[in-house]
């Protein structure tokens, strides 16, 4: 899967360390590298076993480390107020990774992984809409044009792209759901409880039809990818989480772009599978758009710190003026 399942989001001042984002940003790249490897993987594997079943060795790797994490920590981490949105949490990351996985079977890495990269526009509108979150024109105008780069790579109407590439759509609504439900529980609960209960609700869930889908890897070859897709997948979530524990979320979020390099490299050596110009122009326009928009929230962020510090100084002086 070509999102990750780490929300996005800083976790709770209280648990939040000094930030060193040279460190975050190594960890997130090699976060990112290893997501690459999982979702050319993913491909491959569709060609041999069913979507059920390559979801989950994929959701594997990381159920064996929240397991080793509960081991270590203790079953405390599980304890929130909100178990209900939790568990939802976990069920849209399962829809996520069926959807993307499913679009993978049909469409090229780069062209899935671009239509994912709408996600973030997805979260503003619905930020705006639901949550009552601002948002000013100039984020409106990059949600706009993001949107104009999707329909740039997939060019509906044109006959050059798969039905299936709505699936990868699908995905990217299901993860700005995830990133939704993260904002509203950041408050609330650690990052480590949320993977944890998004780890635990999603591969309980495709435990239960393993059972009338499993086939039997049918090589050695196939236990190889099967082994590697896990690790690959679990060591990713893991980068990634740290890289979000030590660095800055709004520094570290544009990192997710680098995955567009190696679904393109992955799937030109392994599927020789080349993005067309018109894909590339329209992945340059989603990016941008995501840069942009990244930014405005990093600026709007700074002069909400900003307003917060000058209303607790005003505060602070009022008792000694009087």
């Amino acid at each position: 899967m070509a999102i990750p399942y780490a929300p996005i989001s800083a976790p709770s001042p209280l648990q939040q360390p000094p930030h060193d984002n040279t460190r975050g940003f190594l960890f997130m790249a090699l976060g990112f590298f290893g997501f690459g490897i999982t979702d050319m993987l993913a491909k491959l594997l569709t060609e041999h076993l069913p979507l059920m079943q390559v979801i989950w060795f994929r959701q594997s790797g990381l159920f064996i480390g929240v397991m080793v994490l509960l081991m270590m920590r203790g079953s405390h981490i599980l304890r929130t107020p909100h178990p209900v949105l939790q568990i939802l949490r976990g069920v849209i990351a399962l829809g996520s990774a069926a959807c993307f996985v499913m679009s993978l079977r049909f469409v090229g890495l780069a062209d899935a992984t671009a239509v994912t990269f709408t996600a973030p526009f997805i979260v503003t509108l619905f930020g705006a809409l639901l949550l009552k979150e601002p948002v000013g024109p100039r984020r409106w105008a990059a949600v706009i044009t993001g949107f104009i780069g999707m329909l740039v790579v997939i060019r509906p109407g044109m006959g050059v792209f798969h039905p299936a590439i709505g699936f990868a759509f699908i995905a990217a609504l299901c993860f700005a759901a995830r990133q939704l439900l993260s904002r509203y529980l950041s408050g609330a609960d650690s990052i480590a409880t949320t993977v944890s209960y998004t780890s635990l609700t999603s591969f309980l869930l495709c435990s239960v039809p393993l059972v009338f889908v499993w086939q039997t890897p049918p090589s050695l070859g196939v236990w190889a990818m099967c082994l590697i897709i896990a690790t690959t997948a679990g060591l990713g979530e893991f980068l990634i989480i740290r890289g979000l524990d030590v660095g800055q979320a709004v520094v570290m979020a544009p990192v997710q772009y680098t995955m567009i390099i190696w679904s393109t490299l992955y799937g030109f050596l392994v599927f020789a599978d080349l993005p067309d110009l018109w894909t590339f122009v329209g992945c340059g326009i989603i990016i941008a758009s995501g840069l942009y928009t990244l930014y405005r929230e990093r600026v709007l962020a700074k002069r909400a710190k900003r307003a917060a510090a000058a209303a607790q100084a005003e505060l602070q002086a009022t008792p000694s003026e009087a």
